[in-house]
């Protein structure tokens, strides 16, 4: 995702002279570095300083431009949070804060490189959209929505190595709707994000194992989220799974759940996510989620059983 939102951007910019790239002490991929060569006057690296990637940001912003702001995922939003809130959501300035790494990408770094709740607290700001693209042509689908919105974004990423899930999706990558990227009728596998792969993974055990039909949808706009979507969802599959890299509360789990009881669904819905907790292990992202429950051997029995 890392290398394909480089290469995303960098077209983008190339045709868009109101685009900056603002980073914090961070390396640029490959494609960044070709920017910066490039377009050196529309890069800028404030250091080790995110709350000034966030406020110089929203300046550029005033001034007409549009700013991507990138760094690492925790310290995109976390550190800054005051700015975030004041500089760029309550002026809706069209700034888009690039979360990399982000749920436990940086899995060996421990609790202070993980983001488990960003989808909950970036959603609570007024005016702040959140996306979470699935796989590389979803990065490539949303930069080039971000270069187009007229407000703050929050765009969520995996690190490296994401296989590519949506070549043959039967729907279009739509900001702010619920997307299908694969059809079925007796199961709906809701997801977002790099962990969209063991969604992938867990339909099709259902489809060996069980000779059941698995629809996959990527959730990639958690805000604003197509809850008229997801009502559909609902109402048509007898069984729904959501499965989320990120804590439940305040994550899609919990707004599945509520649309279900708004809309009276009666499917069996199960929810996986990760533990509000901070576990003190370490090890790879599998690792970190089997910590979390998050498994396609944890989650195949709880989701097949009669």
């Amino acid at each position: 995702m890392r290398d394909t939102f480089a290469q995303a951007f960098y077209d983008q910019a190339k045709s868009n002279p109101r685009l900056f790239m603002v980073v914090a002490d961070i390396s640029p991929a490959s494609k960044i570095a070709n920017f910066k060569q490039e377009f050196p006057t529309r890069f800028i690296d404030v250091g080790v300083a995110e709350q000034t990637l966030i406020g110089l940001s929203a300046g550029l912003a005033l001034r007409g431009y549009r700013p991507f702001a990138y760094t690492i995922a925790n310290f995109a939003i976390y550190r800054p949070f005051e700015q975030v809130r004041n500089d760029l959501c309550y002026q809706n300035l069209p700034v888009t804060v690039v979360g990399m790494g982000a749920g436990i990408s940086y899995s060996p770094l421990g609790a202070t490189h993980h983001t488990l709740e960003d989808v909950a607290v970036m959603s609570a700001i007024p005016n702040m959209s959140v996306m979470a693209p699935c796989d590389p042509a979803e990065v490539s689908a949303a930069v080039a929505v971000a270069a187009q919105l007229d407000g703050p974004l929050y765009l969520r990423l995996g690190k490296s190595g994401e296989p590519l899930l949506t070549a043959n999706a039967p729907e279009p990558f739509r900001f702010g709707k619920l997307r299908q990227i694969k059809a079925g009728t007796d199961v709906a596998i809701l997801s977002y994000g790099p962990i969209m792969k063991m969604a992938a993974d867990l339909g099709a055990r259902i489809e060996s194992e069980q000779s059941r039909s698995a629809a996959l949808y990527s959730v990639h706009t958690l805000k604003p989220l197509d809850s008229g979507g997801i009502a559909a969802v609902l109402q048509r599959f007898p069984v729904v799974v959501v499965i989320e890299e990120h804590v439940e509360h305040g994550g899609l789990g919990g707004q599945v759940k509520q649309i279900a009881w708004d809309t009276r669904a009666n499917c069996r819905l199960h929810t996986f996510a990760l533990k509000n907790e901070f576990l003190h292990v370490y090890g790879s992202q599998d690792d970190i989620r089997r910590k979390h429950g998050l498994s396609v051997e944890q989650i195949y029995p709880a989701v097949t059983r009669n």
